[in-house]
């Protein structure tokens, strides 16, 4: 089988980076942040605290996620229920940060993740999947941007959408969250050391998705 992971910080374009990249080599797309993000939101509609670890470890486990496709979407399910329109929510994102450097909330989601890299060719984005979900994977891409650039994607993001946004407090988050995912204890963010650097700072989506499928093809000799 063959494996891409995708590394980055948040905002870096990851998910829709991946997306693309899936799509045009027919492989899997598996979005382990949504998988992190559903375990959040089962320890958030259980009322468990973002800075309680002891008691995010002993309320995972009950917590039930699977994934299913449908017409080549990702789905994920939380105790049966599709929950793919939770998972963006500031509240989610904010303990899914922070319980994911729980061991036991990592252990089962991470044994899952490389059951599907093993069973299928697989592209796969999140923040340490090629330093420890697929240390073996083929081709390894550390996608970044600038705070600025990344702060800006969202602010215009939320605009559109109608939401308030402040640009320098959307900044001074992702920044705040760089430096917990880079200095967490558990696998902190971090460029695998065969991973290609890429600054999607000055570039769009499209160029971006050329670049790596340039990488992925000189890497695996795939058309």
């Amino acid at each position: 089988m063959t494996n891409i992971a995708i590394d980055g910080p948040a905002g870096a374009g990851k998910s829709t980076i991946a997306k693309k990249v899936s799509k045009e080599l027919s492989f899997i797309y598996v979005d382990t942040g949504a998988m992190y993000r559903a375990m959040a939101l089962y320890l958030h509609r259980n009322g468990i605290p973002a800075d309680d670890a002891e008691k995010i470890a002993a309320a995972c486990g009950g917590a039930e996620i699977s994934i299913e496709y449908r017409d080549g979407e990702q789905v994920v399910l939380l105790g049966g229920e599709n929950v793919n329109p939770y998972l963006r929510t500031s509240e989610v994102s904010a303990m899914a940060s922070k319980s994911s450097a729980v061991p036991q909330v990592r252990t089962r989601l991470v044994q899952l993740q490389q059951e599907l890299a093993a069973a299928q060719n697989v592209v796969m984005d999140g923040r340490d999947i090629g330093t420890v979900v697929l240390p073996n994977a083929q081709v390894k891409i550390y996608l970044t941007a600038s705070v600025e650039v990344r702060a800006r994607r969202r602010f215009l993001e939320m605009q559109e959408k109608g939401e308030n946004a402040d640009f320098d407090r959307i900044a001074a988050d992702i920044a705040e969250r760089d430096h917990r995912d880079m200095t967490r204890e558990v696998s902190p963010l971090r460029q695998a050391d065969d991973a290609v650097l890429v600054d999607t700072s000055d570039m769009t989506i499209d160029q971006v998705t050329q670049r790596i499928l340039e990488i992925v093809r000189d890497r695996t000799g795939l058309n």
